[in-house]
């Protein structure tokens, strides 16, 4: 994903930069509201984290504007206030969701892969990469024409990697897409089903179709 921090504490704003990019996003940080807003209309971010207390122009007056600009991106919302009225208000302005301060890392990163999950559009039935054909419908897929047999596993797993072809997607992404958001496993599970997954679709003396992005996750070659 495409993540843009609106945060104007220098050590909150790099360590969830840091946090991002570690879990395999890619990172755009603004640091007052004003830069923030302007931020949010021009770049294609695909969740945004705003904090209400900026420097320039207020965070809630900044979740309006874009609200009533026509910006549909997931806001998640940072605020210091934790009252029932101050939450209400939160959501009410625009946000898709909210964590009070101070907050736990792992928490924030599970609620904006929920709420990127939920407005996603529905996939397509019937999804091409390259020579790889799947068809969700019918549960098949066809290499060069051909028939590969999978599991449920396996196909689950490509469906997730097809949708993202190009683009890294994480293990955890992964782990949730097979097992549920609740899922709270090893991420190493992961490793021997994508080796099967290579072994039926990988041809002799070519590239995998599947690349290991080191300490990120995996990614579809998208040719």
């Amino acid at each position: 994903m495409n993540v843009l921090i609106v945060e104007d504490d220098a050590a909150i704003g790099k360590s969830l930069s840091q946090g991002f990019r570690e879990a395999g996003h890619e990172v755009n940080w603004a640091k007052d509201g004003n830069r923030g807003a302007e931020a949010a209309a021009s770049l294609e971010a695909d969740v945004i984290i705003l904090d209400l207390l900026l420097p320039g122009r207020d965070g809630r007056e900044v979740l309006r504007e874009l609200r009533a600009s026509g910006l549909r991106t997931p806001v998640i919302a940072l605020t210091a206030l934790g009252a029932v009225g101050d939450r209400v208000d939160v959501l009410n302005a625009g946000a898709d969701d909210y964590v009070v301060k101070p907050f736990d890392f792992i928490e924030l990163l599970a609620r904006v892969e929920a709420v990127c999950r939920r407005s996603s559009p529905a996939p397509q039935m019937v999804q091409e990469v390259g020579p790889l054909k799947l068809n969700l419908s019918t549960r098949r897929v066809e290499h060069q024409g051909k028939e590969v047999d999978l599991t449920p596993t396996e196909f689950s797993l490509l469906e997730l990697l097809m949708r993202h072809a190009g683009q890294v997607v994480t293990r955890r992404m992964l782990c949730e897409h097979l097992w549920g958001f609740d899922w709270d496993g090893t991420t190493n599970v992961i490793e021997v089903h994508i080796n099967h997954l290579r072994r039926k679709l990988d041809v002799a003396g070519q590239e995998s179709f599947i690349r290991t992005v080191r300490g990120r996750g995996y990614a579809l070659r998208a040719d």
